[in-house]
């Protein structure tokens, strides 16, 4: 069992604008390392998706912001609470807006709600963790989770945002790889180089 406690309740929920605040990841993993000389950035990469306690269809884990913590620090909370994984924050994907039918409270009526979401690149996965006993995970690519999004802002989250991130972190680690030195900095480097 868990020694790890999720936490429940709303008494130190954040809220801005009638809009439930929430922050949440996209967690991944490379699989054939950072840019391989074929550029398949989807395939070099899979994302952790966990299932819904609420129907079909998978989702990344994310959950209220409290007033007690920042917002990566709950996003790395919630990662850890749902899907069981550490990691490090590696990009601020972006702010997405959706609304919940579960989620209508006093203070956000309409259940609508806001977050924010990073990506979380998985550094450890727990053998036992808070939710395991509602939550599988599922190590997927990017284009079995576009696929298996329950939901379409989490689809964006994905595509407009990791995707996008993903491939030009690939394209900029391709362009390290093969920096060229022109025969002008050749000569400046050998310059000040030491004997």
């Amino acid at each position: 069992m868990s020694e790890l406690v999720a936490r429940t309740g709303r008494h130190q929920q954040r809220y801005n604008e009638g809009c439930r605040l929430v922050a949440g990841c996209v967690p991944f993993k490379d699989t054939n390392g950072i840019g391989s000389s074929d550029g398949r950035s989807e395939k070099d990469v899979e994302v952790l998706m966990i299932n819904s306690t609420s129907g079909p269809g998978l989702l990344f884990p994310k959950g209220g912001w409290e007033n007690d913590e920042t917002v990566e620090e709950a996003a790395k909370r919630e990662a850890l609470e749902e899907a069981g994984v550490r990691g490090d924050l590696m990009h601020f994907l972006g702010y997405y807006i959706f609304k919940s039918k579960t989620l209508q409270d006093e203070f956000s009526p309409e259940g609508m709600c806001k977050a924010a979401m990073y990506a979380l690149l998985v550094t450890e996965e727990l053998q036992s963790w808070p939710e395991q006993s509602t939550r599988q995970r599922h190590w997927l690519t990017i284009p079995e989770a576009k696929k298996r999004c329950q939901y379409q802002w989490m689809r964006e989250t994905l595509e407009e945002g990791f995707s996008k991130w993903h491939a030009d972190r690939i394209s900029s680690n391709l362009k390290k790889e093969n920096h060229v030195v022109s025969p002008e900095s050749e000569s400046e480097l050998m310059k000040k180089a030491p004997v």
